[in-house]
């Protein structure tokens, strides 16, 4: 991946409303889609609004995470920040409604690519990850599940960007 002249490694950070169910596990199943597959990526997570910063993800998602192998207990919570959008190659929104707000916030001189995650996939372009946020347990198998899918057509496409 270039900038100008320089070779960039991916940074990828995941945004959802509030940072403690969709892109925690967004993050934690493009951690492990950028482990099996060897890229070097720097991965991490937000949300837009700034209710849950400082707190751990939903413990309906940890539960979730834990069943797939996964500890997502130590992630905490935080807001996107303008400086994100300099930082990250890559600003993944789990929704429409995240990615209208990122565009809104980024600022003049931020280079991220803004994407919508399930545009990675065949066949889900301009779909949302689902939002098991005020659903049952059983919902976050659904996000986990949307997740994966995305990590899988991210990581495809960061590994189409670096090879040209």
């Amino acid at each position: 991946m270039t900038r100008g002249l320089f070779v960039t490694r991916p940074a990828v950070l995941f945004v959802c409303l509030g940072n403690i169910c969709r892109s925690p596990l967004a993050q934690a199943a493009f951690r492990r889609e950028a482990e099996r597959r060897g890229l070097d990526v720097e991965i991490d997570s937000a949300g837009t609004g700034a209710w849950h910063v400082g707190r751990p993800p939903d413990r309906r998602a940890q539960a979730v995470a834990r069943r797939h192998g996964i500890d997502i207990s130590g992630y905490r919570g935080r807001q996107v920040s303008a400086e994100d959008f300099r930082h990250f190659t890559h600003i993944v929104a789990l929704d429409r409604e995240n990615l209208a707000d990122l565009k809104r916030l980024r600022p003049a001189d931020g280079t991220a690519q803004l994407l919508l995650l399930l545009d990675t996939v065949e066949g889900r372009q301009g779909q949302a990850v689902a939002d098991p946020y005020l659903g049952a347990d059983s919902d976050f198998d659904i996000t986990w599940s949307d997740a994966v899918a995305g990590a899988k057509g991210l990581a495809d496409r960061i590994e189409g960007e670096a090879s040209g």
